[in-house]
């Protein structure tokens, strides 16, 4: 089931609502959040996520597209990834 997995990296300076902003367009889209980590270093916000789309009517695309249109908004960076494809770029 790892091909219904996704990893969710946002990176920016640190502001009000970052967790409520990103995890409302995951519920929108119907997406389950399975682990979530943040931390903040001085006033620079970091948050990883690890989700499942399997019960989504919307595909990948659709999903991440959403995701990169709220980070612009936000002024914060952000990669979205399948697990599978993370997993082999952080394998040697």
């Amino acid at each position: 089931m790892d091909e219904q997995k996704i990893v969710i990296t946002i990176s920016g300076k640190d502001q009000v609502g970052i967790v409520m902003q990103f995890t409302t367009v995951l519920a929108k889209y119907n997406v389950n959040i399975e682990d979530i980590k943040q931390t903040l270093m001085q006033d620079h916000f970091v948050m990883f996520m690890l989700a499942n789309i399997e019960k989504s009517e919307n595909s990948f695309k659709e999903i991440k597209q959403a995701l990169l249109e709220k980070a612009e908004k936000m002024g914060m960076e952000i990669w979205i990834q399948k697990k599978e494809i993370f997993e082999k770029m952080h394998t040697i």
